[in-house]
């Protein structure tokens, strides 16, 4: 069934006029698709279901999501079930789908309850879609016993009832708590008031700081410029292949193509070394008080 351009009302209609399936059509059909990837079979076995999907696509309406949405959903879940039901297995698959079409459904309601990730380990799936209900009965349990049950007392009932870790409890007490918030409303009713983006702190560097940081990497650069320019050539070339080079070479491997012992070329790297420093030390004080 096809589930584009349709109402929730037109999709429950449509349900609702699908043919009832008793068990050996449906065993017939689910062996047709498993075995021989028969479509009109699973198109039969899915249409027959769809209103299993949708009345249990139904009982979310209370976390707010669009109920064809839910449908949908619901609709995607139950082609899992048929693509994995085994017919062997002597279960019928409205039984199977079940599972399969809630798993779908809770999903899509965690994904959509809030931009901030809501959880997703089991446990936190439970707390979930059971905190409330199961607070709710709790406190009603205490009330008719004349017993005053705080939060903290109530928080590890609600873990032992559900059978989850009591920081799981206060973390999804905390997020079923509040909403999102739009960072560009403002901060007041009054159109002047600033936006709250306006107060989230700039993480990257003030332009003071870039512009001076871009000065002295000019000066650097004008240094080392300057300091090779006071080297040979050989020195020149070996101090540029063992330092500015993104992946340096070895002495031995230097030494192959000038022709020159290992060494050499690191007596070499040595004096260029000490020409390098005597004219940037020769340039400025300032130069020299970074160096040292």
């Amino acid at each position: 069934m096809a589930l584009d351009g349709f109402s929730d009302q037109t999709l429950s209609r449509r349900a609702m006029q699908a043919e009832l399936l008793d068990a050996e059509t449906e065993l017939r059909l689910a062996y047709a698709w498993r075995d021989e990837r028969d479509e009109e079979a699973l198109h039969r076995l899915i249409t027959a279901y769809m209103r299993l999907a949708i009345s249990m696509a139904a009982k979310f309406k209370r976390y707010g999501a669009p109920m064809n949405d839910l449908i949908q959903e619901a609709g995607l879940g139950l082609m899992k079930a048929a693509d994995k039901f085994d017919p062997d297995r002597g279960v019928r698959f409205s039984t199977y789908a079940v599972w399969w079409i809630k798993a779908s459904i809770q999903d899509y309601v965690m994904r959509n309850w809030s931009m901030v990730r809501t959880g997703s380990t089991s446990s936190q799936k439970s707390l979930f879609f059971n905190l409330r209900r199961v607070q709710a009965r709790l406190e009603r349990e205490a009330a008719a016993r004349g017993e005053v049950v705080d939060r903290q007392a109530m928080r590890q009932m609600i873990s032992t009832e559900i059978g989850v870790p009591l920081h799981d409890v206060e973390m999804m007490e905390g997020r079923l708590a509040g909403s999102d918030f739009s960072l560009n409303a403002t901060q007041s009713a009054d159109d002047e008031g600033r936006e709250w983006i306006e107060t989230l702190e700039d993480e990257d560097a003030r332009q003071s700081e870039q512009v001076e940081h871009d000065k002295d990497i000019d000066t650097l650069r004008a240094w080392l410029v300057s300091a090779l320019s006071s080297l040979n050539e050989r020195e020149r070339f070996i101090v540029q292949e063992r330092k500015l080079r993104d992946e340096p070479r070895t002495l031995e491997s230097l030494g192959n193509e000038l022709g020159l012992s290992k060494e050499r070329v690191r007596q070499l790297e040595a004096a260029a070394f000490g020409k390098m420093r005597k004219n940037l030390e020769s340039q400025s004080r300032e130069v020299h008080e970074f160096l040292v």
